[in-house]
């Protein structure tokens, strides 16, 4: 981009990032997985079918798949701390909207409007916290406390499973379902004022550049840009290719990622398994989320030492694991709450295990050249695209085929990828040693 360069960020004094990276994180990973995650249970709970769960979901993700579209405008805000407090206290009120939504006759048109709009500021919030962090830190303090990034947005999806499901599922028992929501939202919603607060305090407020130009409009030139950006992006070498294996590596793992949830509720009359919400979270939030992070880090072990290209038909094979155990427990329909419990924390680990495949793949294959950065996030977009593709599918086809069928059609499903290996241009630096 043609415009006035950002100075570097001073240096920050060791401790003082810790007041703010947990808490901004843990934001967004909270934003997340309300709309990926939260919202799905709790529309089954309500009594939605599961296609109309996995269709309003899917629409819903489509402000994450989009937000590269936008990000550049952003580097106009001259502060982004300002941006991304609006943002959370934006999400704040949408959240106690969508409480406020059930109580009404017309509560589903309701919910998802104001859904819709926390979606898109959830995914504006995530451009503007990413771009705090990189504007407040120098690059030596960006990669001390990246790992409190990914520690902290991961410990929201523990607090969404493992506390507000488990809650949640206590107060179904004692005042119903709708109530039991109405509460969780509030909670949500005043939980995310809190933190807005404590973030408008504790955050560092770096100011940026004016963007300046020789045509004299900054939105000219970032417009221009992003149109250098997208050009350049669809003239990369074998970019085709490339999209179709983004998609592909998830096409059968995102149907089960929708549905599986799903699954777990669903009565054993109508052939699920029958736990209570409140099982589900434990299940999910303790054993799921430690084999997720268990797997995540011995899945980045194991390709840096194989390399990506020789590494990749065993992440391939990973992430076909989860849909092998759910077909397994849609066919036995276990009874055991440790049978279950073992077998969530076998999927998730090969979950984690394999999905490192997916973004070392866009890291290195698709991102490399001008625009590393942008085509990155473009990259990423495409595989949301993928993802929300296989959700939109998947409620129709699991009504169509039961549980058992449709599990057993995402193992198949999980398969073709491994063809386009045969095709793809490795980078030079992952080719296996000549002897």
């Amino acid at each position: 981009m043609n415009t006035a360069t950002t100075a570097a960020p001073a240096a920050v004094p060791a401790l003082r990032p810790l007041r703010w990276v947990p808490t901004l994180y843990f934001v967004q990973g909270l934003q997340f997985f309300v709309v990926n995650l939260i919202l799905a249970l709790m529309l089954k709970n309500q009594g939605v079918a599961n296609d109309r769960i996995a269709a309003w979901t899917a629409a819903l993700g489509l402000a994450w798949a989009f937000k590269p579209l936008w990000s550049p405008f952003l580097e106009l805000a001259r502060r982004k701390k300002a941006v991304v407090v609006a943002m959370q206290y934006t999400g704040a009120a949408l959240l106690a909207l969508a409480a406020l939504a059930l109580q009404f006759p017309f509560w589903f048109a309701l919910l998802m409007g104001a859904m819709f709009v926390f979606a898109f500021t959830s995914a504006t919030h995530d451009i503007a916290c990413d771009g705090l962090y990189m504007a407040a830190l120098d690059s030596r303090a960006q990669a001390l406390y990246v790992g409190w990034q990914g520690a902290f947005f991961n410990a929201s999806k523990f607090l969404a499973l493992g506390g507000l499901m488990k809650l949640a599922g206590w107060l179904e028992v004692g005042v119903g379902v709708t109530q039991a929501w109405t509460l969780i939202f509030l909670l949500l919603g005043a939980l995310l004022a809190a933190l807005a607060t404590w973030n408008a305090r504790a955050l560092p407020d770096p100011v940026s550049p004016l963007l300046s130009t020789a045509a004299g409009s900054p939105w000219r030139e970032v417009a221009a840009t992003q149109k250098a950006v997208l050009l350049g992006f669809l003239a990369k070498p074998q970019i085709a290719l490339a999209v179709a294996f983004i998609v592909l590596f998830r096409f059968g793992e995102g149907q089960v990622q929708t549905i599986g949830p799903l699954f777990l509720i669903e009565p054993r009359a109508q052939g699920g398994l029958g736990l209570t919400t409140g099982q589900v979270g434990d299940l999910y939030g303790i054993a799921g989320t430690a084999a997720f992070l268990l797997g995540s880090i011995l899945g980045g072990s194991f390709t840096a030492w194989l390399g990506l290209k020789r590494a990749m038909p065993l992440l391939i094979a990973a992430m076909v694991v989860p849909n092998l155990v759910f077909w397994q427990l849609s066919v036995h329909l276990p009874e055991s709450l440790w049978t279950v419990g073992a077998a969530i924390a076998l999927e998730s680990f090969f979950y984690g295990f394999g999905f490192v495949g997916m973004i070392l793949f866009i890291m290195q294959v698709v991102a490399p050249g001008p625009f590393q950065t942008a085509h990155y996030a473009l990259g990423t977009g495409v595989m949301q695209l993928g993802f929300i593709f296989s959700k939109f599918i998947s409620g129709s086809l699991q009504l169509q085929m039961g549980y058992s069928g449709f599990f057993f059609w995402t193992v198949v499903a999980g398969l073709p990828v491994l063809l386009l290996l045969w095709w793809v241009r490795w980078p030079a630096a992952d080719a296996p040693a000549q002897p």
